[in-house]
């Protein structure tokens, strides 16, 4: 397999449709790790920078996106509690979290990315929270005090920010995105949520044809 190969996950961690479809993102993780294809996780900034409140409106309106996401997926969402008077939705620091885990050891992105994603959605915490990141990512086996040290480096900072640009650069409106590349080409394998059954045989076709090129 040529070194050249590999996934691109564009995601968010904060991003409801990602968690849904994270069950398929994980097998389709393996699927290519098993081929010998790596990962290269890309988050997408869904939602920055606004530094406003959720008004009720919009927290109903989420509530309910939350609803249909587990409908189709099955995924839980704890929406007791969620999303509590003067949150402010801004999905930049967890971007900024993985980004970080990123770059310290690239092997517990995935395991970062499902915790903050758990935390978030079926246990009500704060995922903004530099604290509550830092916890998270010595859960994913990243010592507290690199973590910290890397997530407001302006390395990160600035490895964040390209990764948004880099995902508006190249049109992607939805999250989950799942790019194959090959030799810089890039292939789409699904923009938004699809069953593991519709992607496992399209990214099967795609590893058999990088493995013969």
């Amino acid at each position: 397999m040529p070194n050249a190969a590999r996934l691109i996950y564009v995601m968010d961690p904060m991003c409801s449709w990602c968690w849904g479809f994270a069950p398929v993102a994980k097998a389709l993780i393996e699927q290519a790790r098993a081929a010998g294809v790596q990962t290269h996780w890309v988050v997408g900034g869904l939602r920055t920078g606004s530094g406003a409140a959720l008004d009720p409106t919009k927290r109903s309106y989420i509530l309910e996106h939350w609803q249909a996401v587990t409908e189709a997926t099955g995924q839980p969402f704890t929406l007791q509690g969620a999303l509590p008077d003067g949150f402010v939705y801004d999905t930049e620091p967890a971007c900024r979290a993985v980004v970080a885990a990123r770059a310290l050891d690239p092997s517990a992105v995935g395991a970062l990315v499902e915790l903050i994603q758990k935390a978030f959605y079926t246990q009500g915490r704060d995922v903004t929270q530099v604290p509550t990141l830092a916890e998270l990512a010595e859960a994913a086996g990243i010592p507290r005090i690199e973590f910290a040290q890397a997530f407001h480096s302006a390395d990160v900072e600035q490895a964040t920010a390209a990764d948004f640009s880099w995902v508006q650069d190249l049109g992607i409106a939805g999250f989950p995105t799942l790019l194959a590349e090959r030799n810089g080409q890039l292939a789409l394998l699904t923009n938004g949520y699809q069953p593991l059954d519709a992607l496992a045989p399209l990214l099967h076709r795609w590893l058999e044809r990088a493995a013969h090129a």
